[in-house]
């Protein structure tokens, strides 16, 4: 679904993302996880043309993404950041209808489609006419999931989507994902710092490390295995969510 070879993304003449070689498999759930500064957003924001590498090669389903095609590329991709980035002057209805209704969608199929995600996210259809200071945490994060799944897309990719949640909502938000991953089969790239949530979700995680991959594997790996002994560091220093990887954490 994704491929990047080599890739190497620098500001200013530093390097955040150095050489980096990953493929993302259809229908699969792959997790980046690392520490604050190492690279985890930069390498999204390339998956999705939103930004181009300095060296090396994005390519989304054989074909590379350049300036010319990411437009295109990104309206078969779902994204969702951090708080998830609601335009504040639109109603949650009117943030998931934006991009079909620019596309000339029918207003029947548009409201069709919205019931629908509704339904799948577990938001009630009248939180959608609220605008998103009026709409809590959890609910901002269901619209902006509808958003990301509006057009039908091939690949989810979440930047850090929980991570400005309270514990409890979290805690929701996880499981039904984990549900709607498992329901859509979609192929989903997602970024986090907590490894309980990366080994709830993933199939495979991958470790970066000041922007270089430090290991890949699925998350028993790390904990069993782990590489390097900054693996190793960085299992043990979230020990205490290594026994609930079989649920979301609390």
């Amino acid at each position: 679904m994704l491929k990047l070879s080599r890739v190497t993304k620098e500001y200013d003449g530093v390097a955040v993302l150095r050489g980096i070689d990953l493929l993302i498999p259809r229908g699969r759930v792959t997790v980046i996880i690392g520490a604050s500064g190492s690279g985890k957003s930069t390498l999204i924001r390339l998956a999705n043309g939103l930004i181009l590498p300095n060296q090396g090669t994005v390519e989304f389903m054989g074909a590379r993404v350049t300036a010319l095609t990411a437009l295109a590329f990104r309206r078969r991709m779902g994204y969702v950041i951090q708080e998830g980035g609601l335009f504040p002057h639109l109603t949650g209805r009117g943030n998931v209808a934006l991009m079909p209704g620019r596309l000339g969608w029918p207003s029947a199929r548009i409201d069709a489609r919205v019931i629908e995600l509704a339904e799948l996210v577990r938001l009630p259809v009248e939180a959608l006419d609220r605008y998103p200071s009026q709409l809590s945490g959890g609910e901002r994060q269901r619209v902006a999931l509808m958003r990301a799944l509006m057009l039908d897309p091939e690949i989810l990719l979440l930047d850090e989507p929980l991570g400005a949640l309270d514990p409890l909502i979290r805690y929701e938000l996880q499981t039904d994902l984990k549900t709607l991953f498992t329901s859509l089969g979609k192929t989903v790239l997602m970024v986090t710092h907590d490894l309980g949530e990366a080994g709830y979700f993933a199939d495979e995680i991958v470790l970066l490390r000041e922007g270089a991959i430090e290991q890949r594997g699925p998350v028993a790996a790390l904990i069993e295995a782990p590489a390097t002994a900054y693996v190793a560091r960085f299992v043990q220093a979230q020990r205490s969510l290594i026994d609930n990887l079989t649920r979301p954490p609390t």
